[in-house]
């Protein structure tokens, strides 16, 4: 790489950290609860990882670094500030970049968050998910409401300007104001960013034996519930700029955005994930495997693969259409080299349905398109698969 281009490039980076208090019932994410006796030698390993793959990140500028979980916030702020400073020391940090903690309601504490903070944290992601403490208390949880307005008031006061808070709709029990109610409450924080997320109920959680229960809304209800929050919320000044994810202007995540942007990251600590050029992998996803791993110089690689160019154009349509930005004829052409035309066709009938939206020349799907994204999506890509394998004329 010539001396001009190099560091040229950005890189996101993302950090695991796979310790809890205690496992969610809605939980599949790697983390293991309550070990904090095996953390000592998990940071070990995180550093040992970051420092030897350094040199080959030199040619990147990193901006934007996430930690995640886990619940990152229990493993500590001295761990924490240890190992964003090592990012620092080994790695081309920009001047502007995007430094994000996720963290519980019941495990902030003023000094701590002072110490992250002066560190460079600039962003916190709070788990606050409902404002039901009844709920809260089935989904294991270990937080109630009351704490997440005093986690709010901490970070600002530790000087945390960009703050985000995840919430969870169609849950156990739930009911339609229910979650006007957590909205509300929400709202009346007034933090820079919100995460909904509609209930997944995930094979091998404690929460997969009600799958089948009445207790849980049914699809007509949580398809409520999720337009009810895109109205509300862009009536408070909330854009949304993903499925499932709103900020006031200027506040969208620049770190999640890489991930349906198709921007490069690489990923440090057990069951993280790389996407860099066409390579992908992932570590181990067993926390001891992979601390034993880095001590040993064993492969710490459980999966890769190396995506076609025909992967990504199916890609760019996949995640391109889960955000408010959604894909372009002119970009899609020149990125894949592939006729745009069977795909528009049929955007523009969903245009007539109400389902999407053509703005400046990009298309992306309405609230109620998001909705029934995964039926669209999969449309368009087998439109594509059919232009791809379509027979061309025979010419002499």
């Amino acid at each position: 790489m010539g001396g001009n281009e190099r560091g040229s490039r950005k890189l996101g980076l993302y950090i695991h950290i796979p310790f809890c208090a205690s496992r969610c019932a809605y939980c599949d994410f790697c983390s293991t609860a309550g070990r904090r006796d095996l953390i000592p030698a998990y940071q070990k390993a995180l550093k040992k990882h970051l420092t030897e793959a350094a040199p080959r990140l030199e040619s990147y500028r990193i901006d934007t670094v996430y930690f995640g979980g886990g619940t990152p916030s229990w493993y500590g702020a001295d761990y924490l500030v240890d190992l964003l400073g090592l990012i620092r020391k080994e790695t081309r940090l920009t001047a502007d970049c995007e430094i994000t903690l996720e963290a519980n309601p019941d495990s902030v504490e003023a000094a701590g968050l002072g110490r992250l903070r002066r560190a460079g944290f600039n962003r916190i992601s709070l788990g606050a998910q409902s404002a039901n403490d009844a709920i809260l208390r089935f989904l294991g949880r270990r937080h109630s409401w009351a704490q997440v307005p005093r986690a709010v008031e901490k970070a600002r006061r530790a000087g945390f300007e960009n703050i985000s808070l995840d919430l969870i709709y169609g849950l156990p029990a739930q009911s339609r104001e229910d979650w006007s109610d957590t909205l509300r409450r929400v709202m009346e924080l007034n933090v820079q960013h919100l995460s909904c997320y509609g209930l997944k109920i995930e094979e091998g959680t404690p929460l997969w034996q009600y799958r089948n229960s009445p207790d849980i809304p049914d699809d007509d209800l949580q398809a409520d519930m999720y337009l009810y929050a895109v109205d509300t919320l862009a009536g408070a000044g909330y854009i949304q700029y993903e499925i499932s994810n709103f900020a006031k202007r200027g506040y969208a995540s620049r770190h999640n955005l890489k991930y349906w942007l198709l921007e490069d990251y690489a990923g440090f600590g057990a069951s993280a994930a790389s996407c860099i050029g066409s390579q992908r992998f992932t570590f181990l996803k067993d926390v001891e495997g992979y601390i034993r791993a880095v001590e040993t110089g064993e492969n710490l690689v459980c999966e890769e693969e190396t995506v076609t160019a025909v992967e990504k154009a199916v890609e760019y349509v996949m995640l391109g259409l889960r955000t408010a930005r959604g894909i372009e004829a002119g970009e899609y052409e020149r990125r894949y080299r592939a006729p745009f035309a069977p795909l528009e066709s049929l955007l523009q009938g969903y245009v007539r349905l109400g389902l999407a939206k053509q703005v400046d020349d990009r298309w992306r799907f309405t609230p109620r398109g998001f909705l029934l994204s995964n039926q669209l999506i999969g449309e368009l890509l087998d439109a594509q698969a059919e232009q791809r394998y379509k027979p061309r004329p025979y010419s002499p």
